[in-house]
């Protein structure tokens, strides 16, 4: 169960293969153009393949099934520590200037 601001991670599928460019590679025009994409819940709560809304770190909403909670890069650097993302916000903010930058 995911709730609001919990850091997850979504897919979607962008474009069917019957929506994509004639000008592909044959194995290519096969498959769905698809999309991966981490970022803060919008809803109050949700399950594992639930349709949800994030927002990115860099604003953007995007919408998608939810596949997990708390992703971790998978290049072994180690699990997901919520402290160092809300460290990274808070400097951007301070830094930077608030939500718009």
């Amino acid at each position: 169960m995911a709730k609001r601001n919990d850091w997850v991670r979504i897919h979607r599928n962008v474009l069917e293969p019957e929506e994509r460019t004639g000008k592909l590679p044959e194995d290519t025009k096969k498959v769905p153009l698809e999309m991966w994409v981490k970022g803060r819940l919008q809803e109050e709560q949700a399950e594992i393949g639930d349709e949800v809304t994030v927002k990115t770190c860099v604003g953007r909403i995007e919408h998608g099934r939810l596949i997990e909670v708390n992703p971790c890069y998978e290049l072994n650097y180690g699990v997901f520590v919520p402290e160092l993302l809300t460290m990274e916000e808070s400097l951007r903010s301070a830094l930077f200037g608030g939500d718009e930058a």
